[in-house]
């Protein structure tokens, strides 16, 4: 029994004496494998951020209804298709406007012969009495039947000038270019005017996008608009590329529940990518900054003090060697993932962009290639 009692003893013994044993010595001339890229200068555009949401709506969008009415005789388009305008959309059965029309010349002409002969009539009694041969009651009896004639065909024209424009409206015509929507009644349809609605077409070519920015953008825009035209684009997801447009229209008051001032840009179109109803994000340049010095987003760091970057210099001790400088930075927009840095960097220095969390002041550091992960690389 007493042996065992020095089991533990020895044990403790044992674990001291590994707890004493020297450390390995750490590697010398160890460095952090990272990502660099150098700091350019360029034209950066300065946007509305962040980007508003548009909606795209037609330059026009009329309705079109039957101004007479009667049954749908032929269709003259298929929906969804492209128009001119002038193009023959409906044809309204004529016959009853062409028997109207027949019907009103008639009476013109039966009119127009009675106020001839009353004409004649009348200028006879006009002789007559002022050679005292027929009495006043006479001649005013002939004056007032040539007048009510003459105000009988003068209604006759009328009736015809209405009946041609009847005719005329049994053809219906598209007022503008654009898309027609879905076809409403078909041939053999009664259709009554001007209730029932036919057919709309919106006008694409161009198209407008309508979007608000907060008013504190206002007076930028309009100091921007009195000296050119302001750029805006345009797009949503998987779009092959942004459509380009310009700025055509600012509200004449802002909203006062939210704050908003409503713009629209419009854009040519041609290839019909915006349609009617479409939800887009809009980019609009405000300016472009010039020569400014730029690096990518990922360089910048957050620290106690504000933004910082790691910049890469040569090593004094040893002329192939590189280490990292943590420098405070000051920082502008952002475009493109390239962010624009106001003051604390120097066009051409390197700075790193990947493996910063591994890094501190004065380390060395070992430059990889973009196709390798600096973060998940080990240490050389």
């Amino acid at each position: 029994m007493k042996n065992f009692c020095f089991i533990p003893v020895l044990l403790a013994l044992a674990l001291l004496g590994d707890g004493c044993s020297p450390a390995r010595p750490a590697k010398k001339d160890a460095s952090v494998p990272v990502l660099t890229a150098v700091a350019v200068a360029t034209n950066v555009p300065v946007l509305i951020d962040p980007p508003p949401v548009g909606h795209v709506t037609p330059i026009s969008s009329v309705t079109i209804r039957p101004q007479i009415g009667g049954a749908i005789s032929a269709v003259h388009f298929r929906e969804g298709q492209e128009v001119r305008a002038g193009d023959a959309l409906f044809t309204i059965d004529p016959r009853p406007s062409q028997a109207a029309l027949a019907l009103a010349r008639a009476n013109l002409q039966r009119d127009a012969a009675q106020l001839e002969n009353a004409k004649i009539q009348f200028d006879r009694d006009d002789k007559l009495l002022a050679q005292k041969l027929v009495s006043q009651d006479v001649f005013d009896t002939s004056k007032a039947a040539f007048d009510a004639l003459a105000g009988t065909v003068a209604a006759d024209r009328a009736v015809v000038t209405n009946a041609v424009l009847n005719l005329e409206y049994t053809e219906i015509r598209a007022p503008v270019d654009g898309r027609t929507g879905g076809l409403q009644f078909h041939e053999g349809n009664v259709v009554k005017a001007p209730d029932d609605v036919l057919l709309t077409i919106n006008q694409i070519h161009p198209i407008y996008v309508q979007f608000g920015v907060p008013e504190q953008f206002l007076p930028e825009i309009r100091r921007e608009m009195r000296s050119r035209t302001l750029s805006v684009t345009a797009s949503f997801e998987n779009m092959a590329g942004p459509p380009q447009g310009e700025l055509t229209f600012v509200d004449n008051a802002v909203d006062p529940t939210t704050g908003m001032i409503q713009l629209k840009a419009k854009f040519p179109n041609e290839d019909s990518a915006l349609w009617p109803g479409q939800f887009v994000k809009v980019q609009m340049t405000l300016s472009e900054l010039t020569n400014a010095v730029v690096v990518p987003s990922q360089a910048l760091q957050v620290g106690q003090n504000g933004q910082f970057i790691y910049v890469v210099n040569a090593d004094p001790t040893n002329t192939t060697g590189q280490i990292v400088e943590m420098r405070t930075v000051e920082t502008g927009i952002t475009f493109n993932g390239e962010t624009v840095v106001t003051k604390g960097l120097q066009v051409g220095e390197t700075v790193v962009t990947d493996g910063q969390l591994r890094l501190a002041p004065k380390m060395k550091v070992t430059v990889k290639s973009s196709g390798d992960s600096a973060t998940n690389s080990p240490a050389n």
